[in-house]
C-alpha cells in the first residue's frame, strides 16, 4: 500500500512585507486591541459611577477644633428638604463645647487619638448605615468627606474649605499662620491643644464682629489632638487623585485665612479629569466659620440644587 505524503506548508511572508514589518503589524493591532479594551473598561467605571443611588440620608462630617454642634442649623435645613441626617461627634468628643474644655489636661484619651483612627470612625458609621449617604465634610471633615470618596463610601461627596489630601502642600501663608500651632512642634502629643481666642479670630472669624467672634468661640472651640492635626502630612491622608469616583463638590472662600481658596482651588485641579463629576464652587465673604456665618443658607442652599441636580 501507498504511503500517503503529508506536505508540509512552509509560513510564507507576503510579498513586498518582511518579517519585522509584519512582527510591528501585529504588535500594532494587539495595541489597538488593548485600547479598545481600555475604552471599554473605562466607559462601564464610568456608567457605574455616574450612576448614582438614590439615596435620602445626609451625614455631616466636623472639622478640627470645634464642636459638630455646629451643623444644628445644616441638619434642620436638609431635614426640611426631605432628607434624613446625623452630625455624630469625633471619638471623645461627644459632649458641649464648655465640657470638652474642662476635661483638659486629663483628656488624654482625645490627645492620643490619631487620623487613621478618626477616619476608620466615620468609615464604620457610614458602612453601618442603610444606604450610602450623602457626605458633607467642613475643613478636616473635608478631607475625610475626600477619602470616603474615594474609598466609594458614598453616594456624593461636598467637601466644605477642606483640609488638603497629602500631596498638596499647603504653602500659603494665611494657612502656615493660622495652622502650625495645632501641630504642638516642641511640645507632648499626651496633651491637646486649644485654640486661643486671639487665634480664633485669625482662623476661623476673621471680619466678623467682636462680640459675634466671641460668641463663636464659647459656643464652639474644643481642645484638638496634635496627633490627628499631623497625620494630615502622612499616608492616613491620602487620596488617588486619578481614580473615578462618585460626584465631589469642593466650596471654598474668599476670605478664609486658615483654607485659603487658593489652596482648596489646587485640591480641585489636582483631580483628574476622567469622566466623573468634579465641581468647584467659591464664595465670596465667606472665612472659616462659614458654617455658622450669617450667609451659611446660601451655602446650603447651592449645596442642595448640586445635589438635586444629580438625581
Amino acid at each position: 500500500m501507498a504511503k500517503k505524503s503529508v506536505r508540509l506548508l512552509k509560513k510564507v511572508t507576503p510579498k513586498g512585507l518582511s518579517t519585522d514589518r509584519k512582527k510591528g503589524a501585529e504588535e500594532k493591532s494587539n495595541h489597538v486591541n488593548n485600547n479598545l479594551f481600555a475604552s471599554k473598561l473605562k466607559s462601564k467605571l464610568k456608567q457605574h459611577y455616574m450612576k448614582i443611588a438614590k439615596t435620602n440620608t445626609i451625614v455631616f462630617i466636623t472639622g478640627a477644633f470645634v464642636s459638630n454642634s455646629g451643623w444644628n442649623e445644616w441638619e434642620t435645613y436638609f431635614e426640611h428638604n426631605g432628607y434624613t441626617t446625623l452630625a455624630p461627634a469625633w471619638p471623645f468628643k461627644d459632649a458641649p463645647a464648655s465640657e470638652l474644655r474642662e476635661r483638659r489636661p486629663n483628656d488624654t484619651d482625645l490627645a492620643n487619638l490619631t487620623l487613621a483612627e478618626l477616619v476608620e470612625h466615620f468609615a464604620e458609621i457610614v458602612k453601618a448605615l442603610p444606604e450610602k449617604p450623602i457626605i458633607i465634610g467642613h475643613s478636616l471633615g473635608g478631607l475625610i468627606t475626600q477619602i470616603l470618596v474615594n474609598l466609594n463610601l458614598a453616594a456624593a461627596g461636598v467637601a466644605i474649605h477642606s483640609v488638603p489630601p497629602k500631596g498638596i502642600f499647603p504653602y500659603e501663608f494665611s494657612f502656615i499662620k493660622a495652622g502650625w500651632k495645632a501641630l504642638g512642634l516642641f511640645t507632648s502629643l499626651r496633651k491637646t491643644y486649644l485654640m486661643s481666642f486671639k487665634d480664633w479670630q485669625y482662623a476661623f472669624v476673621n471680619q466678623m464682629p467682636l462680640d459675634e467672634q466671641k460668641a463663636a468661640y464659647e459656643a464652639n472651640t474644643i481642645p484638638e489632638s496634635k496627633r490627628v492635626a499631623r497625620g494630615g502630612l502622612t499616608n492616613a491622608a491620602k487620596v488617588d487623585f486619578e481614580k473615578m469616583h462618585v460626584p465631589l463638590l469642593l466650596t471654598s472662600g474668599s476670605i478664609d485665612h486658615i483654607i485659603p481658596a487658593h489652596l482648596n482651588f489646587r485640591n480641585y485641579k489636582r483631580y483628574k479629569h476622567n469622566g466623573s463629576i468634579l465641581d468647584y464652587k467659591e464664595f465670596p465673604g465667606r472665612n472659616h466659620f462659614v458654617l455658622g456665618q450669617p450667609t451659611w443658607k446660601e451655602d446650603a442652599d447651592f449645596i442642595l440644587k448640586w445635589i438635586s441636580r444629580l438625581f
